[in-house]
C-alpha cells in the first residue's frame, strides 16, 4: 500500500522508499524515512496534495510523491 491510497485519519508507518536520486532525497529530507510513523490529516478533492503530519510537524504530499512511499496500517 502507498501513501496516495490511504485515507485520512489513518496513522501508517513507512516500510520503503521508492524511486532514485534528487526525488527520494526529497523525500527524505522531508523527514520521511523508513520506520517513522506518518498521520495521514487529509487529501485534497482531486487527490492532490495529501497533508499529513510526520515527526511533530505538518507537510503536503504531491500525489505523485506520495506515490513513492510505500507504508503499512499500525
Amino acid at each position: 500500500m502507498t501513501l496516495k491510497e490511504v485515507k485520512p485519519g489513518a496513522t501508517v508507518k513507512v516500510v520503503k522508499l521508492s524511486g532514485e536520486g534528487a526525488i527520494k532525497r526529497r523525500i527524505m529530507d522531508m523527514g520521511i524515512t523508513k520506520g517513522v510513523e506518518v498521520f495521514v490529516r487529509k487529501v485534497a478533492p482531486l487527490g492532490d496534495p495529501v497533508e499529513i503530519t510526520v515527526r511533530g510537524y505538518e507537510l503536503s504530499v504531491r500525489k505523485g510523491d506520495a506515490e513513492l512511499i510505500e507504508v503499512e496500517v499500525m
